[in-house]
């Protein structure tokens, strides 16, 4: 009888389903989303570990060699956060707090994506610092930046207050 009180409490507005099912399809949304974050870290990553070995990097100011070092590093922390909701799973599957893994796999992702974010960022600095001298870069990057922010978080976030019912 409880087990039935708390099935009918679990179901939400619009959606005829349990904690755990709620749980199961916030899952695979997450993973979805997780595949094309992590295929876009993981390429640009790819690149940015063989420019080491290129024979221009040699020729690099210390000042590009250190941007190329942070982008690096933001690129390998961006990896991990996107890689880490996999990791997750495998070692709490089967325990039963899928809700709650589904909550550390979303910050997990959201990190991911910040670090992402600034990965781009910094490799669009080097790029363009390496491949011009002229004024605009920083207005070039800003521009870029903002455009980032726009469409991973000031559109969802207008989304989100425009469209969700305040119930």
């Amino acid at each position: 009888m409880a087990e039935d009180a708390q099935a009918g409490a679990d179901r939400t507005h619009g959606r005829d389903e349990s904690r755990m099912e709620r749980a199961d399809r916030r899952w695979q949304e997450l993973m979805q989303e997780i595949r094309v974050a992590q295929t876009g870290v993981q390429v640009i990553l790819g690149f940015l570990l063989t420019v080491a070995f290129t024979p221009h990097f040699q020729g690099l100011g210390q000042t590009d060699k250190t941007i190329y070092v942070v982008t690096v590093v933001l690129g390998s922390l961006a990896t991990g956060a996107l890689i880490g909701p996999v990791a997750f799973h495998r070692i709490v599957s089967g325990r039963r707090i899928k809700p709650q893994a589904v909550v550390w796999a979303s910050r997990l992702t959201f990190t991911g994506l910040i670090l992402l974010l600034t990965t781009l960022t910094a490799a669009l600095l080097l790029v363009l610092r390496v491949a011009t001298d002229d004024a605009y870069v920083p207005w070039l990057i800003a521009g870029v930046l903002a455009w980032y922010l726009i469409c991973w978080f000031a559109l969802p976030l207008w989304a989100r207050f425009r469209y969700t019912d305040s119930e």
